[in-house]
């Protein structure tokens, strides 16, 4: 099993995204870098610290529509010194209860969770209330020694309902998610690490570099395998049943011919 680690900085400079989205698109609070096989999106309200708001909401949307309909692996980070720092409280502050019905946040980390191909959260500073729930609605996630995660709604007279109370738990176990969720806990990079939030801490300004090593990785893993092993580790309930048709589906591929293939005949 792949351990958990600390990293110092490999490099000796760090990728900083700071790329337009291709033409023709419209986005004003994200940076968007489409390579052949990744999308890399920062979110970029450094001012803000990042402050998820409706519109950064609805442009995370446009991301999502375009990784369905041509499935891509997914990196999300932030510009500057913070993740994002949680939801834009004045945005909060005018919702009522018809916009609690509608989960505008929970709908967007639900469908950020449905990827086809894995996503990767790099974390640096503060990924705090909706911060933090978009973090945990990623695959993986890596961390600078600056990164802070918690859920500080209760002390806004709110909770953590965009996705908190069901994911933290099965990624922390329930008595630390209850700590956070509950207790006003933060959890700083070497408790996520400890905890398994996180898979890798590195200096400050490396992590986005880490976390490319790691999609590296990934994508010379078979896609059709891991958006079944993704599914399947998803759906609840569904084992054993649901691992055998798609370990049916994996056998009949000509990728796994190819992939077995070419290691046989390098072993020989």
């Amino acid at each position: 099993m792949h351990q958990p680690r600390f990293h110092p900085c490999q490099t000796t400079e760090c990728s900083v995204i700071n790329v337009r989205e291709r033409e023709g698109a419209n986005v004003n609070t994200l940076h968007v870098d489409e390579r052949e096989d990744r999308v890399v999106v920062t979110l970029d309200r450094p001012a803000q610290r990042n402050a998820i708001n409706a519109e950064m909401i609805d442009e995370l949307h446009q991301v999502c529509g375009r990784l369905e309909r041509d499935p891509k692996l997914l990196l999300l980070a932030g510009r500057g010194d913070h993740f994002a720092g949680g939801a834009d409280i004045a945005e909060l502050r005018a919702r009522g209860r018809e916009e609690a019905f509608a989960g505008i946040n929970r709908t967007l980390f639900d469908r950020i969770g449905k990827l086809p191909l894995p996503t990767v959260a790099a974390v640096s500073g503060y990924a705090l209330g909706g911060g933090a729930e978009l973090t945990y609605a990623c695959d993986i996630r890596v961390a600078t020694t600056t990164a802070v995660f918690g859920n500080p709604e209760p002390n806004l007279g709110i909770m953590a309902a965009a996705g908190a109370s069901y994911r933290l738990p099965k990624l922390v176990g329930v008595s630390i998610a209850k700590q956070v969720l509950l207790g006003g806990r933060n959890l700083d990079a070497e408790q996520a690490l400890r905890a398994g939030l996180v898979v890798e801490v590195t200096e400050p300004n490396c992590h986005v570099d880490a976390a490319h090593r790691l999609l590296d990785r990934i994508s010379r893993l078979s896609p059709l395998a891991l958006r079944l092993t993704k599914i399947i580790v998803d759906a609840p309930g569904s084992h054993p049943f649901a691992d055998d048709i798609a370990q049916a589906v994996l056998f009949e591929s000509s990728d796994k011919r190819d992939r077995m293939t070419a290691f046989l005949e390098k072993k020989s």
